[in-house]
Order: structure tokens, then C-alpha cells, then sequence
């Protein structure tokens, strides 16, 4: 199973990061705006919805608001399709910011190297959005 590990540095309180991670209902306006255009949650069930129409479908696992932790699962729409797929996004402080880490474990092996461009772009726009979204605040 590939382990792909991404961490960056934001320029906000771990707090407002955290804030803006465990909203699971506004991915397409707090995370990811533009990436994502719509976001829908039934029960624990989350639906992503991209601006080419596509939609991903994905279990919440766990919201842990003590540790700043949230568990996910892709189980449908995958692009490439996915064997196995299970992240967490980690939000530790780190003087003044927070540090973001999200951890991603996929089956197969083989698109390991697609997927980690594609979570090296996705923390970086995450970092653009969430920095943005804090020095807006009053």
C-alpha cells in the first residue's frame, strides 16, 4: 500500500485552520473554492461535486476536534479508480500558524506517483484558501 505524506506550513492560527478543515459541508467555499463546486453531506457520506460535473463520494470516519484530526474515505468516483483509498488531515500548532499534514493511503501502488502530484497541488491551493480566508477575518 503506497503511504503518501504531505505537510505544509499556513500562515494562520491552528485553530482557524482546524475550523476550516473539520467544515466537511463547505469544501467548495472554505477549502477548496474554484477545485470544488459544490459540496453535499447525508449523514456521514460527503459528495463532492467538481466543475466538470463529476462527483466523488466519500465516508467521514472520524472528526476528532481534541486531536484536530479528520479521517476520510473515498468509496466512489475515484479518477483513476481506486482499490483502497483512506486519508486524514492532522492540524498541529507551530508558534503562531499551524502546521497542516494530510496523510494518504491508496491500493494500487501504481498511482502512487499521480496521486501525490495531486495532493502536492491540493495542500498548496489549501494553504492559498485558508491564508486568504484568515487575514480576511475583522
Amino acid at each position: 500500500m503506497a503511504s503518501i505524506r504531505q505537510e505544509v506550513v499556513i500562515n494562520a492560527a491552528a485553530q482557524h485552520i482546524w475550523d476550516v478543515i473539520r467544515d466537511v459541508g463547505a469544501v467548495h467555499e472554505r477549502l477548496l473554492p474554484g477545485r470544488v463546486a459544490e459540496t453535499r453531506v447525508a449523514g456521514v457520506d460527503r459528495f463532492l461535486t467538481f466543475p466538470d460535473g463529476h462527483v466523488i463520494q466519500e465516508l467521514i470516519v472520524a472528526i476528532d476536534d481534541e486531536s484536530r484530526r479528520l479521517a476520510y474515505s473515498v468509496v466512489e468516483g475515484a479518477r483513476p479508480a481506486l482499490d483502497y483509498h483512506h486519508a486524514s488531515f492532522e492540524v498541529r500548532a507551530e508558534g503562531e500558524y499551524g502546521r497542516l499534514i494530510w496523510t494518504t493511503d491508496i491500493l494500487p501502488d501504481t498511482l502512487a506517483p499521480e496521486i501525490r502530484i495531486r495532493t502536492q497541488i491540493g495542500i498548496a491551493e489549501m494553504k492559498k484558501s485558508i491564508e486568504a480566508a484568515e487575514y480576511e477575518q475583522p
